[in-house]
């Protein structure tokens, strides 16, 4: 096991753990909220440090990324455990595992530089912290992206945006690009759905903003828990307010059958994410995406000027109509980072 880092060491062999928001205070011999980090005699290692539950190479536009080096691979890689509890979680079977020491006995150790090379040798121009919250194996994640940074390589991470700001400010240096869960602009949800709070997570999605890290938003259109088209509303202003109107805003529709514990719930109806993509049109932003939904029109790129198809989405295969990250009509930028 790997020290950790980022925890305070306390009296009688307890700990605070200073890597999410949460600030988890663990006695000795037990993990945290994540299940991920382990108090040994007043030492907190990490469970999850160099053991990768999956590794594989996806497109770019499954994070999704869609205005960062579009049509390019990454190699994506995450672990056991999470710092949220999300009922509506879709790799709940390795996000919301208790058992991790012994699940990690049963995976290979593959150490940070390995990972870079197998970025390499795929010929993927940046590597993604997915899957499963990467700030639970920050440690490991720091690591490969130190080398990855020294070999031309970009750093992508896809998060829940509930890392505390220690954490943030240690991978900041590094990193590039994020996809930023934005689940609702109510509390009240987070507390429910997800055993969290809003409060850090606006808060991260600010700072990184602030520091020029390239942010996509990405909001999971929840029957009756997160369908309401004021609090739509809310999150399309405060990306068009706060992060500037040329920030992409994904919309996802909810699929309750792969869910952790919101199986019996209906998927949110297509109309209400029609609704959703309009309110972000008439709140000003440029870029609005909805996905599994019938409308796959809503996946593409439209120059925000002329309104000229730019980029054309199949699925995760896309059809470059652009003229290196403008509108090959009019001229006009399409905020692309290429």
């Amino acid at each position: 096991m790997q020290e950790a880092q980022f925890y305070l060491k306390l009296d009688d062999k307890s700990i605070e753990c200073r890597l999410c928001s949460h600030f988890c205070l663990i006695s000795n011999n037990n993990t945290g909220i994540c299940s991920a980090r382990l108090n040994l005699d007043g030492t907190l290692y990490s469970l999850v440090y160099g053991f990768p539950m999956a590794i594989n190479i996806d497109p770019i536009e499954k994070k999704p990324l869609f205005h960062y080096f579009p049509g390019t691979l990454t190699l994506s890689l995450g672990t056991y455990g999470c710092n949220l509890g999300c009922l509506n979680c879709q790799n709940w079977d390795i996000s919301q595992e208790k058992n991790i020491k012994n699940k990690v006995k049963n995976l290979k150790f593959i150490e940070p530089k390995k990972i870079v090379k197998m970025a390499a040798a795929h010929s993927c121009p940046s590597i993604s912290y997915t899957y499963n919250e990467p700030t639970i194996f920050t440690e490991y994640a720091l690591d490969i992206m130190k080398i990855a940074r020294d070999k031309g390589l970009k750093n992508i991470w896809v998060t829940n945006g509930f890392m505390s700001n220690e954490c943030l400010k240690s991978i900041l240096p590094y990193l590039d690009a994020a996809n930023i869960d934005l689940k609702s602009m109510d509390d009240n949800f987070y507390k429910k759905n997800c055993s969290a709070k809003i409060k850090p997570v606006l808060e991260n999605i600010l700072f990184l903003k602030k520091e020029k890290v390239h942010i996509e938003i990405t909001t999971l259109v929840i029957h009756e828990l997160s369908d309401e088209p004021e609090m739509l509303v809310k999150i399309a202003n405060f990306i068009s307010t706060e992060l500037g109107d040329k920030t992409p805003w994904h919309i996802s529709k909810f699929s309750p059958e792969i869910s952790w514990q919101l199986k019996n719930i209906p998927p949110a109806k297509d109309d209400l994410i029609d609704t959703a993509y309009k309110i972000g049109q008439n709140a000003g932003l440029k870029y609005v995406y909805s996905g599994n939904i019938h409308t796959l029109e809503k996946e593409n790129t439209f120059c925000p000027q002329c309104k000229q198809l730019a980029i054309e989405r199949i699925g995760y295969e896309i059809n470059r109509k652009d003229n290196h990250g403008s509108c090959a009509k009019c001229g006009q930028s399409l905020d692309i980072t290429l």
